[in-house]
């Protein structure tokens, strides 16, 4: 996902001679293939995430549409201050990129897991929130961003997710993408869960079940209509995210469930409210944490 984000952001950056990249020191074997050809719009801020935030916010001010690049939880709450002062409340065209979400740097530990981190950007004024499923929605999220005036955040996976669609016709900001209809049981999802949603979906449908599937690679703004459209013809809902279930994907779809009277029971699958104290690879952790498609199964039939 990140290597096709990388791909995008130089097709974007031959066209558009604005686009500049910020890292804060890393990701050198990835974001080569735009510093070697753009090195004059190339930027290393060192380990210095507040700086390198409001340096892009300076730049976006003065016409640059600029991207910071770093870890999931570096880009994001360690200068979170400098995304809210200078960046959101300005409506600058900063794009915060974090590569990582969620629990793709297992073995790193809970300071490398970034599982809040869709809340926190959700909550802020003036910011877009995205996160593709696939390299697929990753290109096209890319190209919708940067055609986008405004702040934005987008939550990338490390690398390696299996490729869901084949291809993506018209993707708009806001729209869910649809995979799968069905009547009895929606499965919903962001960011790189979506291989173990879809694994869920297929293990339910073998089961007999009548599944619907969309992918949600925008949060913010919310798809409604999708979210609405499936709860007045299933009698399920169900939210998956590598994130905490407290204020992500599931709590998008739940504010939106409660100010309408539809038939769908919701359930949110997610991380739970804790710190991710246990350390090792993301397929661990995922099973650990009930992430896992079998997991998800698991749950599903719980509540059925």
């Amino acid at each position: 996902m990140r290597n096709t984000f990388i791909k995008t952001l130089v097709e974007s950056a031959r066209k558009d001679k604005d686009i500049c990249l910020i890292i804060g020191d890393l990701g050198f074997g990835v974001v080569t293939p735009f510093m070697e050809e753009f090195p004059e719009r190339f930027f290393n801020a060192g380990i210095a995430e507040q700086n390198m935030t409001s340096v892009a916010a300076g730049m976006a001010k003065e016409g640059k549409k600029v991207v910071t690049y770093s870890i999931g939880n570096f880009t994001t709450l360690r200068c979170l201050e400098q995304i809210r002062n200078d960046c959101a409340y300005h409506e600058v065209n900063v794009k915060i990129v974090s590569v990582g979400g969620g629990l793709a740097y297992g073995a790193h530990g809970m300071t490398h897991h970034a599982t809040e981190d869709i809340a926190i950007m959700r909550a802020i004024p003036n910011v877009m929130v995205f996160a593709p499923g696939d390299p697929e929605e990753a290109k096209e999220v890319t190209k919708a961003m940067f055609a986008h005036e405004g702040t934005c955040y987008l939550r990338l996976g490390k690398g390696g997710e299996k490729r869901i669609h084949e291809e993506i016709k018209n993707f708009r900001i806001g729209k869910a993408i649809k995979i799968k209809e069905g009547n009895e049981i929606a499965i919903f999802s962001t960011g790189a869960i979506l291989d173990e949603a879809t694994g869920a979906r297929q293990r339910l449908e073998e089961m007999g079940y009548c599944v619907a599937q969309y992918s949600f690679p925008t949060i913010k703004p919310i798809d409604s209509e999708t979210i609405l459209d499936c709860a007045n013809k299933c009698n399920m809902i169900v939210s998956v995210e590598e994130h905490n279930i407290l204020g992500g994907l599931g709590g998008a779809v739940a504010e939106v469930l409660a100010e309408h009277n539809t038939k769908a029971k919701l359930v949110r699958i997610g991380m739970p409210d804790t710190f991710s104290s246990v350390v090792g690879k993301q397929s661990y952790l995922r099973e650990v944490y009930g992430l896992s498609a079998k997991k998800i199964v698991e749950k599903v039939l719980s509540k059925l």
